[in-house]
């Protein structure tokens, strides 16, 4: 057999483990209780971070994110440009293969960010000033713009879902609005479908044949992807009690996001540590759908607006510890660049509850029903939910609460029907601090109808601001872009913000090297 032939035999082959004399099986296999049950597996379907979490485990990027929000390379090996910003030509780094031991080549590179650009806001900002985009060999990939498009690294950095990962051609060509249904990845790990048992385990292995980048430190979503465990075992517990015990017995080494209530109980074991999942935070949003009454109507939501209170829930969400949560917040990140208080005093102003009952009904609220989606099966999401219900029921709405899992709401959500067919109102959910910077990162300002964020909602002048924050000249510019598109928001209430708030990652100190920022599974190693 000749050495290339072996090669990609190796590499298709599954992961051959290598046991170590000084450890036993279990020592190599991580488990981690996830914050829900993963119910989409397509990474390009939705939005949520299960899923997002779950992509970055088998699929890579062609470049990641660091801590720093600098787009480092990934996948590729390097870039030129040319042509006055309008030629970007692309090499990818040698011996990249998918599990199945295919290469990774230019092509599949181009067909992953046509099909992952149709449902994203920056992809679909990259194609509005796309010419072409053509692998002119194997190992390269070139895109030409009709005009310069300064946030291109960016783009193909993108880690907020949805994330832009590399899948083979054969799979990307899968029409956007239809679920892959063959997972084959680009990334560390391979995912063991025969293993999952639908919300209770999903299991992952390490791929042999990953090659990690050489030099450099990992840092969020860049840097080398060097994995210390043979298998990743995640087990899911909707109940706070049931993964406290198991953390605390040690029957699982890590814990995504306890709720801030229990952490003086595990904080108090000498077995157990706890970091910041993430220094930018929790964003809340009360998300409406557009499409139908009440929530059709900018005034509706106007008043709604008013009468939620971010403190309430943000206490619900993080606990009474003030240094947790933040609150009269807008619609950027605090702390960010962009963020501002323009145009925030209906948010921050002092709430009369009698005359926003009365400012409902000129709103032209006629008593219709109102579906307030709410998961049991996310803690925090559930306290938002109760205080979002507490709200419209006290604005004198008529709400009927949709009690289901995660996993149902997010399937249920992108349904289009009218509440009384299968729909719904609203919902609440939250969003890492990285993934609301700015306009075109930001899933839920991305206001252009069919192709906006679930909800649909469609408000032009909000789609004008966000491309022309794409083209600002400098950061102040930028600023002023984003201060107008908080007024326009406040005024045309895409979402409701609910507060910021911080939480905290639990784990066994047996297990070192524990990401922050992100949720991944690569540095993370056995003490």
């Amino acid at each position: 057999m000749h050495r290339r032939t072996l090669l990609t035999a190796a590499a298709a082959a599954p992961f051959l483990s290598r046991p170590s004399l000084a450890q036993p099986a279990s020592a190599r296999v991580l488990k981690y209780v996830p914050q829900s049950d993963l119910t989409i597996i397509d990474p390009v379907m939705t939005t949520a971070y299960i899923t997002r979490t779950h992509g970055l485990m088998i699929w890579d990027q062609l470049y990641g994110l660091d801590a720093e929000l600098r787009p480092q390379p990934q996948m590729v090996e390097g870039h030129t440009v040319e042509d006055d910003g309008r030629r970007w030509t692309f090499r990818l780094r040698e011996d990249l293969v998918f599990h199945d031991g295919e290469p990774v080549r230019g092509r599949d590179c181009v067909a992953s960010i046509r099909r992952w650009a149709q449902r994203d806001s920056l992809g679909q900002a990259l194609m509005a000033r796309l010419d072409e985009m053509s692998a002119p060999d194997d190992r390269s990939f070139v895109i030409r713009l009709k005009r310069p498009y300064g946030a291109m690294l960016e783009t193909l950095a993108k880690v907020g879902p949805s994330a832009l990962f590399v899948m083979p051609e054969r799979i990307a060509a899968t029409e956007a609005t239809r679920p892959i249904t063959e997972i084959v990845g680009s990334g560390p790990f391979r995912w063991k479908s025969d293993e999952r048992v639908v919300g209770a385990r999903v299991v992952y292995e390490k791929f042999g044949g990953y090659r990690p980048r050489e030099g450099g430190a990992s840092s969020w979503a860049a840097g080398p992807k060097r994995v210390h465990f043979d298998r990743v075992e995640w087990h899911v517990m909707p109940d706070p009690g049931t993964a406290t015990s198991a953390l605390t017995n040690g029957e699982v080494d890590w814990w995504e996001n306890p709720t801030n209530d229990l952490l003086p109980i595990l904080e108090r074991n000498r077995n157990i540590a706890t970091q910041l999942a993430t220094p930018l935070g929790t964003m809340g949003t009360g998300i409406f759908n557009h499409l139908h009454p009440p929530f059709d109507k900018p005034a509706v939501r106007r008043v709604v607006m008013e009468a939620m209170s971010q403190e309430d829930c943000m206490i619900a969400a993080a606990g009474t510890d003030p240094a947790l949560r933040r609150t009269g917040i807008g619609f950027f990140t605090p702390g960010t660049p962009m963020a501002s208080d323009a145009g925030l005093e209906p948010l921050t102003k002092r709430r009369d509850m009698e005359t926003l009952k009365k400012a409902l009904a000129e709103a032209g609220y006629k008593g219709e029903r109102v579906i307030l989606m709410i998961p049991t099966d996310q803690a925090v999401l559930a306290a938002i939910g109760e205080v979002c219900l507490d709200t419209l029921r006290r604005l004198g709405m008529n709400v009927e609460p949709a009690v289901s899992d995660w996993g149902t709401l997010v399937q249920r959500r992108a349904s289009k029907a009218p509440p009384e067919q299968g729909g719904w109102n609203m919902f609440n959910t939250t969003w890492a601090g990285l993934d609301m910077i700015n306009p075109v990162v930001q899933q839920v300002l991305r206001a252009n109808g069919e192709r906006a964020f679930f909800g649909w909602p469609t408000i032009p002048r909000l789609d004008e601001l966000r491309e022309a924050w794409l083209d600002a000249p400098d950061v102040a510019a930028q600023q002023r872009i984003c201060a107008e598109i908080q007024k326009v928001a406040v005024q045309e209430v895409p979402y409701v913000p609910t507060g910021q708030y911080l939480y905290k990652t639990a784990y066994r100190r047996s297990v070192t090297d524990v990401p922050n920022g992100l949720f991944v599974f690569w540095d993370i190693r056995r003490a």
